[in-house]
């Protein structure tokens, strides 16, 4: 079940965790500061292409960052 606070959570750990500022996150994955803080609050979600930007930055799995799996790695 999709959870928005473990995907807040997940957001906002790989980003420190890469080092980079919403503002730069926002602009790789092609959402604004505001958007990528809102998404990190928990305060909203993204559509399904932002979401996929998002994983394949953080070379993650959707199903990770949805809270799907505790299993970051993709599935190749």
């Amino acid at each position: 079940m999709f959870s928005k606070e473990i995907f807040a959570e997940r957001v906002k750990t790989l980003r420190i965790k890469k080092n980079v500022k919403q503002s730069e996150l926002g602009k790789i994955v092609g959402l604004t500061c505001t958007a990528i803080s809102d998404i990190e609050r928990g305060r909203r979600t993204t559509t399904l292409e932002k979401l996929c930007a998002l994983a394949d930055y953080f070379e993650v799995s959707t199903d990770y960052l949805l809270g799907r799996t505790d299993n970051p790695k993709l599935n190749k």
